[in-house]
């Protein structure tokens, strides 16, 4: 058998670039005569912004600490130890780029087992032992801490989670096995599965210590002094820490039932790490902590050596590093100040646009329309939602006020945008439209604004071709609902020049979204593959295929919602306006579903109704569907979806409309909440063989959201 030191030694050679953390041990004298007591402090040597991560090297370095620690406690020296982190961060668990690099499962059963060595010294040693959450801890950093006799939090800590099962993994060195033995299975299952799953929510201190993961909880500003104080009076008997009584009935079983509902509801069975945490939680039940890390390491290897997780970090990359420096972005240097914005429209897309100007730029921003009722209808509707932004406690009262000032409407365009620096449009989908709507613009404002369509789908180019100065136009496509999703996909028009492009891409930062550099082709990127996907499922319905069929076809997607409730949210119109825009430009592709057409010719909002609470194919649109006999089985229809997509995406990538194929992946994840633990759609086609069957070969090279060759 190798030891600790050896299997980590092994994992450290595979890893040389580690960001290395120290485990620091330092001795103080504990108030109230309460005895000697060593303190291991956990610190990269870095700042706040570079989190402190367990690589194999740093777990080695707490290792060693353990070492000296224990041999204190063994020789009566120490009265108890503990483990905190530097300021404001307590630890952020593995280091991920190691994970990346393994490509064996020896090894990462190394990384799982070598984790779990460490961290359960600290609950074998002679003396108490106590973690201080003194600030963020996520994976490994809330495992270590659990493997402790007691723990404290700091009311100021901002983050706390095991987002394992998010990317693809179970929370490994611990967290499994000993969370719902702590605090029973149903609070462990929110923690481990419902907030990873729900988009990595993250716990504040006053929620960890009232979940009863943390025995105590102070204030931030003495923090580590308070916490020396309640080590005291605990060792000295003068307080008692009481733990309720875990269920380990009925409750327990019922817990990990709802964890498995909550992942069927989240990833309809497409990605394994949820399962095998929730299996891992199931066993957890009898308290035998041995069996339960035996079953952590080896998830956590199998989980390593899978795609889904490779697929997790992949998307976990994109939209941390990838997302904040667009690629083809021009230089930042070359962007103009932005004071004042005007919006051309006042219906909800348009208030919608004025309210997140407002909030993010906090510049003036003036809506326009055709009439005042309607102007101030948007008005109203951006001073509505601010007021509900106070009511939650987001805004305080003063800057309420402040952001309402600001936001404002006029009749007069003149007036309006003759000092404005940014102009945005948000009118009807209809070239004729919105060229007129640019050449009123363009007359009245200052001679270097940038003037922004939202286009879902219209070419930039054509609608900027008929003005005096066409390279100021660019393309601000947001997607709905605009204070939701990340995505805005900037749009280079064939006239566009540089310093526009640049000041699009600054307003998208300061706007807190994640911009993407697309060219100016059909629908851009989103609308354009979501057409091709949502034609897809159209045909085979029309071709004969049953409703229900084609849309559980592309259950195991995992995506957000299905084909046809998405329609529903985009809106029939919508979706056929843009499917008409594709078939004229890719006729050959893109179809226009007669179907789709008899829907919103009788002005059904979507395909279903909700009468006993769940979707039922809406018994009118049923009389209206005309179909022929090619009935497909789930399976073919996945297959020509996902063939469809396929094809689509290499296309975009022959053409240029983006710079690679990660960049259609953060298009997908930001824009349409594609799974994260698919990486988007292009390591999915990878691994499912679609993409070498309809391109000849993989969107991305070995490696990349793969396991290395």
């Amino acid at each position: 058998m190798s030891t600790t030191a050896e299997l980590l030694k092994g994992a450290a050679e595979l890893f040389p670039d580690e960001v290395v953390t120290q485990a620091h041990v330092r001795h103080l004298d504990l108030p109230k005569g309460a005895g000697r007591f060593a303190l291991i402090t956990l610190d990269n040597g870095l700042d706040h912004t570079k989190p402190t991560t367990f690589g194999p090297q740093s777990l080695a370095n707490l290792n060693v600490a353990i070492d000296q620690v224990e041999k204190e406690a063994a020789d009566g020296e120490i009265v108890g130890a503990g483990i905190t982190g530097k300021p404001f961060i307590f630890a952020v668990g593995a280091d991920l780029k190691g994970v990346e690099l393994l490509a064996r499962h020896e090894d990462a059963l190394a990384i799982g087992k070598g984790g779990h060595d460490v961290f359960k010294r600290l609950s074998a040693l002679a003396v108490p032992t106590f973690a201080y959450y003194n600030g963020a801890a996520m994976g490994g950093g809330v495992e270590v801490g659990l493997h402790c006799t007691y723990r404290t939090v700091s009311k100021a800590l901002p983050a706390f989670s095991l987002p394992e099962v998010f990317l693809g993994l179970v929370p490994g060195w611990g967290g499994c096995a000993l969370l719902p033995n702590l605090i029973g299975a149903d609070r462990a299952v929110s923690v481990i599965i419902e907030n990873s799953l729900n988009q990595n929510k993250q716990l504040k201190g006053e929620q960890v210590f009232d979940l009863g993961i943390a025995d105590a909880l102070f204030e931030g500003a003495d923090f580590l002094e308070r916490s020396l104080d309640w080590t005291a009076s605990v060792l000295k008997g003068e307080t008692e820490v009481a733990r309720p009584e875990i269920d380990r009935g009925e409750a327990w079983d019922a817990a990990v039932q709802r964890g498995k509902a909550i992942a069927d509801s989240k990833v309809h069975g497409a990605a394994p790490a949820a399962y095998r945490a929730l299996d891992i939680i199931a066993a957890a039940k009898n308290g035998d902590l041995r069996q339960g890390f035996d079953a952590e390491d080896q998830a956590l290897a199998d989980l390593i050596m899978g795609g889904e997780l490779r697929s997790g970090i992949y998307a976990f990359n994109l939209v941390q590093k990838r997302a904040k420096r667009p690629a083809g972005a021009p230089d930042k240097s070359l962007a103009r100040p932005v004071t004042k914005v005007g919006v051309v429209g006042a219906g909800l897309m348009a208030s919608q646009l004025a309210l997140l100007f407002a909030r993010r730029l906090e510049v003036p921003v003036v809506l326009t329309d055709i009439d005042q009722a309607r102007i101030d209808k948007g008005v109203q509707y951006v001073h509505g939602e601010i007021d509900k932004l106070l009511l939650k406690g987001r805004v305080n009262q003063d800057k309420a006020n402040r952001l309402k000032g600001l936001v404002s409407g006029h009749l007069d365009k003149a007036a309006a945008f003759g000092d404005a620096d940014f102009v945005i449009e948000a009118v009807f989908e209809e070239m004729g439209v919105k060229q007129q709507v640019f050449a009123e613009v363009e007359a009245v404002v200052p001679e270097h604004a940038i003037l922004a369509t939202n286009t879902s789908s219209l070419s930039v180019t054509e609608m900027a071709s008929k003005l005096k100065h066409p390279e100021r136009v660019v393309g601000f496509h947001f997607f709905n609902p605009v204070a939701i999703l990340p995505l805005l996909e900037i749009v280079r028009a064939e006239q566009t020049d540089d310093a526009s492009l640049a000041t699009a891409f600054a307003v998208a930062k300061s706007l807190k979204k994640t911009a993407v550099l697309v060219k100016d082709a059909p629908a851009f990127v989103v609308n354009r593959i979501l057409t091709r996907f949502m034609g897809e499922i159209q045909n085979v319905i029309d071709e004969g295929t049953p409703v229900e069929v084609a849309e559980k076809a592309v259950e195991p997607l995992g995506l957000p919602m299905s084909p046809l409730v998405l329609l529903e949210l985009v809106g029939p119109a919508i979706g056929l306006h843009v499917s008409e825009t594709l078939h004229g430009a890719f006729p050959e592709r893109f179809t226009v579903s007669p179907n789709l057409k008899a829907v919103v010719e009788a002005g059904k909002r979507g395909f279903y109704v909700y009468d006993s609470g769940k979707p039922e194919l809406d018994p009118e649109v049923a009389a209206l569907l005309k179909q022929g006999d090619a009935v497909l089985t789930e399976e073919q229809v996945r297959d020509r979806v996902l063939d469809a997509v396929a094809q689509e995406i290499r296309l975009m990538l022959d053409e240029g409309v983006v710079a690679e194929a990660q960049d259609i992946d953060l298009c997908l994840i930001t824009g349409a909440g594609w799974p994260f633990h698919l990486g988007g759609i292009t390591p999915y086609l990878d691994r499912e063989g679609v993409s070498e069957r309809v391109t000849g070969k993989k969107f991305l090279a070995p490696g990349v959201a793969s396991v290395p060759a």
